[in-house]
């Protein structure tokens, strides 16, 4: 694995000057030290033994309440979560909200004190990690220069980095408008299957786009492989593929006196969810993989993609039933 890169990790955020003590050393003495060192972090006092390891942590405010004559070893929590230098600081954040705890001691491999990630350390990176999601559920990978641009930049390089994706939407345009046409006699002779074309595109579109949202979140949140995640995707799409399929089959059946037209647009329904739904999720992994953007190239590239094939879909479907 890859070493952590430096802005990442607990030592960016690392303040070295902390309150220390001895397990000997009186709450009072502490208390004195404290007042005259002026330390840029107070928010624990890191109990220390030979070659200082840490062997217990008394938080600021247990130490105003102790007894001045009490040794500090006797009221620091020898189980005081720690970190070190490399840790990554998402982690550290979670850390210390889950044991409930302002800041957190930073030892080495040994145990020996380094120093404190303080409190305003682990808010920062609360914000920023929570930000960076918010970003990523918009599809915007780089939260500080590409979002920035991708809104500031002057009109004419905003259609540069725009337009060819939505060139791609062109000629995918095309291709369903070609799809189309192959299918001319089909609806000659039946048109009541080209009512139900739009229908299928936009609820194609629909999941497909539901899964992009999900897909552009959850690959920041996640370590999975692809192969998991398509699959278990995959599988929802057949699910709800089948339920709106099952909820469309009476009404269209009813509406146009023919249950083979209402199995075709169900089981094309059924399909293209299906599809979508894995349509969604591999455009933002392969844009991301790839080094792009998926707010310029999700939308544009997977709407395409699912319009083509969900009427690719319906069609073949139609021509099995003999319509």
């Amino acid at each position: 694995m890859a070493a952590m890169k430096h802005h990442e990790a607990v030592r960016a955020h690392m303040v070295e000057s902390v309150l220390r003590a001895r397990p000997d050393e009186t709450a009072g003495a502490v208390l004195a030290r404290l007042a005259a060192e002026k330390l840029p972090s107070v928010e624990l006092v890191l109990v220390t033994g030979k070659d200082s390891r840490l062997v217990g942590v008394v938080p600021i405010a247990r130490l105003f309440a102790a007894p001045a004559g009490k040794a500090v070893a006797k009221i620091a929590e020898r189980n005081f979560p720690s970190v070190t230098p490399d840790t990554d600081q998402e982690h550290a954040a979670s850390l210390a909200l889950h044991h409930g705890v302002d800041a957190l001691p930073v030892v080495d491999a040994e145990g020996r004190v380094l120093g404190v990630m303080p409190s305003q350390a682990l808010l920062q990176v609360l914000r920023r990690e929570h930000v960076e999601d918010l970003h990523r559920l918009a599809g915007i990978q780089r939260e500080a220069a590409q979002a920035r641009h991708a809104i500031e930049d002057p009109p004419l390089r905003r259609v540069r980095h725009r337009l060819p994706w939505l060139l791609v939407g062109l000629a995918g345009s095309a291709l369903a408008t070609a799809a189309m046409a192959t299918m001319e006699v089909t609806l000659q002779a039946n048109v009541a299957i080209a009512f139900f074309v739009p229908a299928l595109v936009y609820l194609a579109d629909a999941i497909g786009t539901q899964t992009e949202t999900v897909a552009v979140r959850g690959l920041s949140l996640t370590r999975s492989g692809l192969a998991p995640l398509l699959g278990a995707e995959l599988r929802t799409g057949m699910l709800l593929g089948a339920i709106l399929g099952a909820i469309s089959f009476v009404p269209i059946w009813l509406a146009f006196d023919s249950a083979r037209l209402a199995t075709a647009v169900a089981a094309s329904i059924f399909v293209a969810g299906t599809v979508a739904n894995g349509i969604g999720l591999f455009i933002p992994w392969l844009l991301q993989r790839l080094g792009y953007d998926p707010a310029y190239g999700t939308g544009p590239g997977s709407t395409v993609v699912q319009d083509v094939c969900t009427i690719v879909v319906y069609f073949a479907v139609v021509r099995a039933f003999g319509l």
